[in-house]
């Protein structure tokens, strides 16, 4: 383990490879499944890091998520029976967008697959649940399959905005791919993983580095002579980003109570495949219809919106719950995501208790704001 990640044994948080450099920029910081990340920066707070996202480039350090690898003789295949996409919908070289899932259909995990080849597979889950899922994944897969947790071992960088590409183009690095595509490549002699990959909704890149060579490519991206500022950001502005762009974040908007089928992030099943976990459940939650969906909502008067805040109808009837909620910096009002009676339809007009207060909004489908990652 790095010198500078605090043992978990110890009770304290993990720290980041980047946590002094954070310090040294002002970083308010908070917990993320375990970890001491930076929330946000001095300089501006969350409305200046998501407007520079939206506008220019912002980084993140995003190394409180996981890092594994599946390898051995039919790795993808073995995988692609548990998760719930469909690994062979890509080719060497693409990323996807998958979940696993408990027997009852419930997530409990999203996470990213690299598929490097038919027999090597990156995973990328979330900081809180990377331990479970490679539990699940050492119990489940075939003993001759190598899984290595580098979880502490390496760093992640998200180059996030209209101009990100710029930025790598200014370090050398690759920055000419599709979406959901990534490279390896080298940068400062050590190997970097290069993806069109982010949780922003705009054109990115997550860069995979081995974290004693963190430092040196987050100092090179803050410096890369760009002619505006590339700005630091918090996951404050990562969360208010990604609630624009209707992406659900694990823990409110999916859970192990929640299934793909009722978050609207069913396109990330592979219905066609034979086998994978909570296949039943899900095959026949799809066939019966979803009891409650995941809905945007968009306000109409003033009033900020947060998980777990009830939502009823005029009349007073509760239909749902917000998952999440924040205030969105583009819109300049309050958005969230919610869980609602699936008969509720977009443009119904409907009402969030707000510490007391009958906040209305509207049902929407979301993303609030166009996205910009192609």
């Amino acid at each position: 383990m790095p010198p500078d990640h605090e043992s978990a044994t110890t009770g304290a948080p993990l720290q980041s490879p980047l946590h002094d450099r954070h310090k040294t920029l002002g970083a308010k910081w908070a917990d993320f499944g375990g970890w001491s990340m930076p929330l946000e920066y001095a300089g501006g707070g969350v409305t200046r890091e998501h407007e520079a996202v939206r506008s220019g480039v912002g980084v993140f350090d995003v190394s409180h998520l996981g890092t594994a690898v599946v390898s051995g003789a039919g790795a993808a295949a073995a995988v692609n029976a548990v998760l719930t996409n469909d690994v062979d919908r890509i080719s060497d070289g693409q990323a996807q967008y998958s979940m696993l899932c408990n027997e009852a259909g419930g997530v409990v995990d999203d996470l990213i697959v690299y598929r490097v080849s038919s027999d090597e597979i990156l995973l990328i889950p979330n900081a809180s649940n990377s331990a479970t899922v490679l539990q699940i994944l050492r119990d489940v897969l075939p003993g001759v399959l190598d899984i290595v947790d580098l979880h502490t071992e390496r760093a992640i960088i998200a180059v996030q905005g209209p101009r990100s590409g710029e930025v790598l183009a200014l370090l050398g690095l690759p920055n000419d791919m599709d979406y959901m595509e990534f490279s390896n490549a080298d940068f400062g002699g050590r190997p970097v993983t290069v993806c069109r990959t982010g949780y922003t909704g705009e054109l990115g890149f997550e860069l995979v580095i081995e974290s004693s060579a963190a430092g040196a490519l987050w100092d090179a991206v803050l410096a890369a002579p760009l002619g505006i500022d590339v700005v630091p950001c918090g996951l404050a502005a990562r969360d208010t980003l990604r609630t624009e762009m209707g992406y659900p974040l694990h823990g409110q908007d999916l859970s192990p109570g929640i299934s793909p089928v009722q978050a609207g992030v069913a396109w990330a099943v592979g219905w066609g495949k034979a086998a994978f976990r909570g296949r039943e459940a899900l095959v026949a939650e799809r066939a019966a219809g979803p009891v409650r969906r995941l809905r945007g909502l968009l306000a109409t008067g003033r009033g900020i919106p947060r998980a777990h805040m009830l939502v009823s109808t005029a009349d007073g009837v509760v239909i749902g719950e917000v998952t999440s909620g924040t205030f969105s910096p583009t819109l300049g009002c309050g958005i969230a995501l919610a869980l609602l009676d699936a008969d509720v339809s977009v443009d119904d007009e409907v009402l969030v208790d707000v510490r007391g207060r009958a906040v209305p909004f509207v049902v929407v489908k979301p993303p609030f704001v166009k996205a910009s990652t192609r």
